[in-house]
């Protein structure tokens, strides 16, 4: 067995309580694991009609696990289960200029890899699920990212008007990035339960707003950020479902953007797309799926049919080039949602890294980066 899946037993069996209790409550009681609700931030969780028998549920009742796996298994399977291709044999090609041009650019959004995205709408700067750490677990050598996939970090960013989180999960909420970032971040959105990372992150609660599915933040007269459903779940360590996950819609008068989180195909995705008549740009999950995961996740003929859903004009993906957390070779998302955006009624955009894109009537074409380094 090769010394590093070893390691990767070893920690995973600290995490689920098999390496001591002492050395794993340390593990677990590092900052970085966030806190869990209390307060009014948790008298506030319980009167979620979200919210029942301890935990936030989906709209939907279905097991996280589609195939009847248990998480350990999940988790062991995934240590000891070889994945083909899953790192670009070379480096991902990036453009790190998209970030300095956003300051005399107008409404344009920059896809900064995996689901983190950079939008400027309304006047407003909105940073969503930023990770900008080498790595997107609680242990170093776990879910690196591929080489060439942070174009940008932290001293990159500009200053912020709304941070955006959208679930609590570590290739979503990164906490050196976050800390890093802090100084530059005027305000959080995020769900119920999200917030008490950051408080504990030390972030005034003057910054942070927590909110329930249907809730709507404006952060000024010219645009509206929408909190929607989801379908996944929610936990950085042991406990599961103590917070809760979301998408965003932020609306102006000039564009429309959906965000949909971490999520599986469901419903709600028709009921926005009846409610919101004109959605632009669709930056959907399409890149990390399994057969077990299909409650969670969408695979790329999912998120094809979820942009018809919402009447999308664009479909960007996301949770897509830049971490292997499913057993699908790295390219494969790249290849199915291009062909299944294929004679539809949106058009499937493919930036680059880092690539700043205006946001007008028509977005441009992106060339298939991806297949000359599969």
């Amino acid at each position: 067995m090769r010394r590093r899946t070893l390691l990767k037993i070893l920690a995973g069996s600290a995490l689920l309580g098999g390496g001591g209790a002492g050395g794993a409550y340390a593990f677990l009681g590092q900052e970085k694991f966030g806190a869990l609700p209390s307060g009014d931030a948790l008298q506030r969780i319980l009167t979620s009609p979200h919210y029942a028998a301890g935990e936030f549920q989906n709209l939907i009742p279905r097991p996280i696990l589609s195939n009847g796996s248990s998480f350990p298994a999940a988790l062991l399977r995934s240590f000891v289960t070889k994945k083909i291709a899953p790192v670009p044999a070379s480096p991902v090609p990036s453009d790190p200029t998209g970030v300095k041009a956003l300051r005399d650019a107008g409404d344009a959004v920059i896809w900064l890899g995996h689901s983190s995205f950079l939008i400027q709408l309304a006047g407003y700067r909105i940073l969503i699920d930023p990770v900008f750490s080498p790595f997107a677990a609680p242990v170093s050598f776990s879910t690196r990212a591929f080489p060439g996939a942070t174009p940008c970090g932290v001293r990159d960013m500009p200053d912020i008007d709304c941070l955006l989180i959208s679930h609590d999960h570590w290739d979503h909420l990164d906490y050196p990035t976050v800390l890093g970032l802090k100084p530059k971040i005027r305000r959080v959105l995020c769900g119920l339960g999200t917030g008490a990372h950051f408080r504990r992150w030390g972030f005034a609660d003057s910054v942070i707003q927590e909110a329930d599915w249907g809730d709507t933040l404006s952060l000024g007269p010219h645009l509206r950020i929408h909190v929607t459903t989801a379908s996944h779940y929610s936990g950085r360590a042991l406990s599961r479902n103590q917070s809760l996950w979301a998408g965003f819609l932020l609306e102006s008068p000039a564009h429309t953007i959906f965000f949909s989180g971490d999520s599986g195909y469901s419903p709600h995705f028709a009921e926005l797309g009846r409610r919101f008549r004109r959605i632009d740009l669709a930056l959907l999950d399409c890149g990390q799926y399994d057969e077990g995961w299909r409650f969670i996740h969408m695979t790329p003929e999912e998120a094809a049919q979820a942009a018809d859903d919402l009447g999308a004009r664009h479909l960007l993906p996301a949770h897509i080039g830049k971490f292997s957390l499913a057993y699908h070779p790295w390219y494969e998302p790249f290849r199915r949602i291009t062909a299944a955006g294929e004679n539809r009624g949106f058009r499937v955009i493919t930036p680059l890294i880092g690539t700043l894109v205006p946001l007008q009537d028509r977005l441009p074409d992106f060339p298939r980066w991806w297949e000359g380094i599969a």
